[in-house]
């Protein structure tokens, strides 16, 4: 079982919110208050920490007052990692911290044609964003989950005013920090998803998608300043996965698969599609023979990929194939850990996988593209060829109380 800390973002995300979720969930307010005390501009600012409700939801609202009316200072990354250093916190807290101002100095020195170190934080520089941020590493350090993830975030419509004038929503550094993350626009004309709080999901969310097999144990909500025509709530929920992908000696991983339908293309015109999505960055592809709508035979292709290869995929397969939509979906792989052993025969080198059950049991099997090598340098015929290798490296590899077999499929 894996502890895990899942946002819902359906009306957004921003600082204040975020330290309310999360006192709401467990945080100990004393606790809270005594790390920010640290601070060397604790004497600027007061977290006022009270029980509010937004359209009919109770939760937990944050609010940062300061004590000077001066204008927003204007800092640079050097001097906001100072006053996080200067305060000795743990090296999980100051890294946290550190790295989600760095995720908003990134996303500025983009947009603004610069490097970080001559980046200005603005807003995000005026100490109620560092409370805001510094807030953020102390809460997620105190949780300890084993695991952070986050489904769609909702960030808002209309216009916002920010320190370089009126922009359109969201906030060019906010969709900058937020590019590749799945989110959902207009569900309110407003800001509903601040720099700050894109950041902190950017930096500390594991997995941007909803989470298999999620028992929820308790739930927090941090209450928002503004009102909007749906709650301005963050709901942020800590229970257990309880994902069999992630138990015992396996190795797992979340992947994307791609798949359409197609009826209406010549069998010739599959292979180059096969062949030029591998080579732009599928993990694997297969063709499954169908039978669709008014009996016509049709193949079903599947494309398996990592989230950031989804665009070009999905692009290609446009391109490339006569589909005109595709189906997307996550999926959890389960695998036995594996090497791949480079091994000398009297054939020649081969490439040997070898996998491990988790009863101990090794598998391996010899790489195809080997031995065709090898067949096509030789007088051998392949499949003899493959019978003697096989043969000779069963004798090389190390067996374990005879447990060792031929690895047929990977």
């Amino acid at each position: 079982m894996n502890t895990t800390l899942y946002y819902d973002c359906f009306s957004g995300i921003s600082g204040d919110m975020h330290i309310g979720a999360l006192v709401d969930l467990g945080v100990p307010e004393d606790y809270l208050h005594g790390e920010l005390a640290k601070l060397s501009v604790a004497g600027e600012f007061t977290l006022r920490l009270e029980r509010a409700r937004k359209m009919g939801i109770t939760g937990t609202k944050a609010t940062v007052s300061l004590h000077t009316d001066e204008a927003t200072p204007v800092r640079h990354l050097s001097e906001v990692e100072a006053i996080i250093l200067s305060a000795g916190y743990s090296p999980g807290v100051t890294e946290l911290a550190s790295g989600i101002f760095q995720e908003i100095a990134l996303a500025e020195a983009k947009i603004h044609g610069t490097t970080v170190d001559k980046v200005h934080f603005h807003e995000v520089g005026a100490t109620d964003s560092i409370v805001d941020i510094i807030a953020a590493a102390i809460c997620l350090d105190w949780m300890a989950p084993d695991r952070i993830v986050c489904g769609t975030v909702e960030l808002g419509g209309g216009m916002v005013r920010c320190a370089h004038g009126v922009m359109p929503v969201p906030a060019p550094a906010t969709a900058e920090i937020l590019s590749g993350v799945p989110c959902h626009y207009g569900r309110v004309e407003m800001e509903t998803t601040t720099p700050t709080g894109a950041a902190i999901l950017k930096r500390a969310v594991d997995n941007f998608s909803v989470p298999n097999h999620f028992v929820s144990k308790k739930i927090g909500y941090g209450i928002g300043q503004k009102d909007f025509s749906i709650p301005n709530v963050l709901r942020v929920m800590l229970g257990e996965t309880s994902d069999a992908l992630e138990a015992g000696p396996y190795e797992s991983a979340a992947n994307l698969e791609i798949e359409c339908n197609i009826d209406d293309m010549p069998a010739e015109a599959f292979q180059p599609l096969l062949e030029g999505l591998l080579a732009n960055g599928a993990k694997d592809v297969f063709l499954t023979p169908t039978l669709m709508k008014k009996s016509r035979p049709g193949t079903k292709v599947t494309v398996l990929c990592a989230r950031d290869e989804l665009d070009v995929l999905s692009e290609f397969l446009f391109n490339n194939s006569t589909t005109i939509g595709v189906r997307i979906h996550e999926v959890q792989k389960r695998m036995l850990p594996r090497t791949i052993e480079k091994l000398t025969t009297r054939y020649g080198d081969v490439r040997v996988k070898i996998a491990s059950l988790p009863s101990g049991q090794r598998k391996w099997k010899v790489e195809h593209d080997d031995i065709l090598q090898l067949a096509g340098e030789s007088e051998i015929e392949y499949l003899e060829l493959k019978r003697l290798i096989d043969l000779e490296i069963g004798a090389k590899i190390e067996l374990t109380n005879d447990k060792t077999a031929d690895l047929e499929h990977e």
